[in-house]
């Protein structure tokens, strides 16, 4: 039987030493012990799939936590049961004793009592975020109840908007120039005339297009 670790941090800021230490103290050589540097969104990562290639009948696989092994439960289980019983070797997560499939029982009752924790734990956090879900849905039909806005804010038109507007539609500058002296661009400036009901002087039209007067 060979023993094996297997690690995973969300990005590559994260200190992963704990981890090691913990899987370590299990007896393991880090050199047997692998690691991810990426989301648990799915198990598409390299060092997890080098060792499933490597893990065999009869073979332990350690983890510190449930979670370091992946964030979907829905596939959690699946490759816990790919696992458990296609391969054939057991898993031992360090943080809940009960998720250890070799736990001084036999095959059969230790696959099926870590199966059924699984299966309870993946109910839970599934719950839960339908609860969060849920409750972010109420607060939101809340907030806007409430008229609240949400996406982001449109900037108040500047006080001189006015005096370069008229200046303008007199022909003294052009929409590029007012633009710039009021800080935006010259498509903002145009859509900013239109939201304000400015009349658009004739035959400048598509002047944001072609920057001409």
């Amino acid at each position: 039987m060979q023993q094996y670790g297997y690690i995973r941090v969300s990005t590559k800021e994260q200190n992963p030493e704990r981890q090691f230490l913990a899987i370590q103290g299990r007896g393991i050589p880090r050199k047997y012990i692998y690691l991810d540097k990426m989301s648990g969104r799915d198990f598409q990562r390299t060092e997890y799939q080098k060792l499933m290639r490597k893990l065999k009948k009869g073979d332990l696989l350690v983890i510190k936590s449930i979670d370091r092994l992946g964030r979907n439960y829905g596939e959690i289980l699946e490759q816990w049961r790919r696992i458990t019983r296609e391969i054939g070797a057991d898993i031992e997560v360090l943080d809940m004793p009960l998720l250890n499939t070799a736990a001084g029982h036999d095959d059969l009752t230790g696959v099926f009592i870590s199966d059924l924790v699984l299966q309870i734990l993946a109910y839970v956090a599934e719950t839960e975020r339908a609860f969060i879900r849920s409750r972010q849905s109420e607060g939101i039909a809340a907030a806007r109840a409430r008229g609240v806005r949400f996406g982001r804010h449109k900037k108040e038109v500047p006080e001189e908007f006015q005096h370069y507007y008229r200046l303008w539609t007199q022909g003294e500058i052009t929409v590029r120039q007012a633009a710039e002296k009021l800080g935006m661009s010259s498509s903002t400036f145009y859509r900013r005339c239109k939201e304000e009901k400015k009349i658009i002087p004739k035959g400048r039209e598509c002047e944001t297009c072609f920057f001409t007067n």
